[in-house]
């Protein structure tokens, strides 16, 4: 790491990946910082800086020395499983600082030595208590997985025969009865049912007569709304899509259809033309929200239909620390290994982590939020063309893709946000052309950095350097005092 990337990361200030430490404490508090990244995103821990004001005071050879005998000490003797960190010294103006990485976790949940588990929670930590977020921890190391547990108070009486006939007649071209082993030993063997004979979570979301009997909670809760803000109490249709798992893929596609347009993209009259997404796009996402649903959350699906674009929110942030870029490449994390597999076999899903980069090369603009605090992912469709935004008299402005495209993941939800919530009203200064956010709506969001702090569960200073570096690239300007006035979007006219 060089000196200049230190004092970068320095001046952002503590977040959910940078702590601040003047010097060494003791190795109870130090490790349990180790112990939140382990069992987080991984981060490092700079030693040199105070934590509460940024001051640079830097360190002298002793501490430099004993500081990195007490890490290795603490990594080796007050954690379990043991971690592994890494340390460098930089030199930032003649004074030098300690930086110990920690990586994130394979082995999760890390604990103290007394069984205390943190995890990150903003720049700070917190403890983790609840038995459904420990499970969370275990699931991340693979060493548990939801979709493979017995549902008590279930049986084979509760299976759908002819949904369990197809399935075998598809995959292994043959009934479970002409097999020359039990059906009860079949079903166990292929996860159907546990050792008990009780339906696993994934027999009953693919197999069960009504899977809501028993997760009530997995469901897909569809809204098509009027306009582009969640806020309204307008809307042209809702639905609660329940079934089994190929059943509310079906519905749900069916239901997309009908709020969606089709064009006559040169095909004849008769013809009943092109879906304005492409079905891919909408199949691939809705498929990966449905398998890669966090199982732990108790929460639906929410498939929102907007007049600008299309929001599919799924429980459970990306696992297994990926990130977005990553998922963009073909990475994947089995969270729901069971659940994909009975997909693969009876639905249009083709797995193997390639969904997302085939959603992208279709000639639609996808974007994807990855909410790790709130543990939610959300995938967003544009029905308007690529990089396009329609103000309230239907005018229409390209935004300049070569600058959008250069901010940061949490810049760009800060523009995302500004854009998507209130309406839009054009103002021309010069021949120059920008769009007001409406500043009684938006008030609520934007207000001031405080209050997108919170939102994106970052730390104020954090928030005011992106809108600094935002301003600077001419993407978004504030009009008016600084806790009264409005932001403004800059956009070129089409």
């Amino acid at each position: 790491m060089t000196s200049e990337d230190l004092q970068d990361i320095i001046l952002c200030g503590e977040t959910t990946t940078v702590q601040f430490k003047q010097n060494f404490t003791t190795q109870k508090k130090i490790a349990d910082e180790m112990v939140a990244f382990a069992n987080s995103r991984g981060g490092m821990i700079i030693f040199g800086v105070e934590d509460k004001t940024g001051n640079l005071y830097g360190l002298t050879y002793d501490e430099l020395q004993t500081i990195s005998r007490e890490l290795g000490n603490t990594a080796n003797e007050q954690i379990r499983p043991t971690i592994y960190i890494e340390t460098e010294v930089v030199k930032i103006e003649e004074k030098h600082f300690l930086v110990c990485h920690v990586k994130e976790g394979n082995n999760k949940p890390y604990k103290n030595l007394t069984g205390e588990i943190w995890v990150k929670q903003g720049a700070d930590k917190r403890r983790v208590t609840e038995n459904s977020e420990i499970l969370s921890l275990f699931q991340q190391s693979q060493k548990y997985n939801p979709d493979q547990e017995g549902i008590p108070d279930s049986s084979v009486n509760d299976i759908d025969t002819l949904a369990l006939d197809r399935f075998f007649e598809r995959t292994y071209q043959k009934r479970i009865n002409d097999f020359t082993d039990t059906p009860e030993t079949l079903l166990r063997n292929i996860h159907i049912t546990d050792s008990k004979g009780q339906l696993t979570t994934a027999g009953a979301l693919f197999f069960a007569q009504n899977p809501q009997q028993f997760r009530p909670v997995d469901v897909i809760k569809a809204v098509w709304f009027v306009g582009n803000s969640p806020l309204t109490t307008e809307y042209h249709s809702s639905k609660d899509i329940e079934g089994t798992m190929p059943e509310m893929f079906e519905q749900a596609m069916m239901w997309l259809k009908s709020c969606l347009q089709s064009k006559q993209d040169g095909q004849s009259v008769n013809s009943i033309g092109k879906l304005e997404i492409p079905e891919i796009v909408l199949e691939e996402t809705l498929q990966n929200a449905l398998v890669h649903r966090d199982l732990l959350k108790p929460a639906a699906i929410r498939l929102l239909v907007f007049d600008n674009r299309i929001e599919i929110i799924n429980p459970g942030s990306l696992a297994g620390g990926l990130t977005i870029e990553e998922i963009k490449l073909g990475n994947s994390f089995a969270r729901n290994p069971l659940l994909a597999n009975f997909c693969s076999k009876t639905m249009t899903y083709r797995g193997l982590g390639f969904g997302v980069p085939r959603s992208l090369k279709e000639d639609v603009r996808v974007e994807f939020e990855n909410d790790a605090s709130g543990n939610q992912f959300t995938a967003r469709i544009w029905r308007i063309e690529k990089n396009v935004v329609t103000n309230t008299k239907g005018d229409k402005y390209d935004v300049a893709k070569d600058t959008i495209d250069k901010l940061t993941e949490r810049q760009r939800n800060i523009y995302n946000r500004i854009v998507e919530t209130g309406k839009v009203e054009i103002i021309k200064d010069n021949g120059s052309v920008a769009t007001n956010v409406v500043r009684n709506v938006v008030r609520n969001y934007i207000e001031n950095a405080r209050t997108l702090s919170v939102y994106l569960d970052v730390n104020e200073r954090t928030v005011q350097r992106d809108l600094a570096a935002m301003q600077a690239q001419g993407i978004i300007s504030h009009n008016g005092p600084t806790k009264a006035g409005y932001w403004e979007i800059k956009l070129s006219h089409r």
